[in-house]
């Protein structure tokens, strides 16, 4: 059995339910450290931001695509196809569920202080 990057300590597991909890923490780290690293960050007019930008998005669709994907095409690798479909299927449910709550949730006002 392969480990992967991480050896035995790889965090993603075969349950869809922690793995699109996983990807909604990484995305609650990134847009706090964007959110609340503006207010203390100087405003500098520079071609780093630009950069900053994309290489973030860069790097956001890696760690997204090691959450979504990664056990999925193992076990597909594995030749347990039918096993893989349904973990990705599930977790993307899933995750696409907890946006769609936190979309209902700020549009109805509820997350405003």
């Amino acid at each position: 059995m392969s480990y992967g990057i991480l050896g035995d300590l790889s965090p993603l597991t075969k349950n869809p339910l922690i793995n699109a909890f996983l990807a909604v923490l990484y995305i609650v780290v990134v847009a706090s450290v964007m959110f609340y690293g503006t207010k203390n960050a100087p405003r500098v007019e520079s071609v780093i931001i630009p950069i900053a930008m994309i290489s973030l998005f860069t790097l956001s669709a890696a760690v997204m695509g090691y959450l979504f994907l990664s056990q999925p095409l193992q076990l597909y690798l594995d030749g347990k196809k039918k096993e893989a479909v349904n973990l990705f299927l599930q977790t993307l449910a899933i995750f696409a569920g907890i946006t769609a709550f936190t979309l209902i949730l700020l549009f109805s006002g509820v997350l405003f202080y």
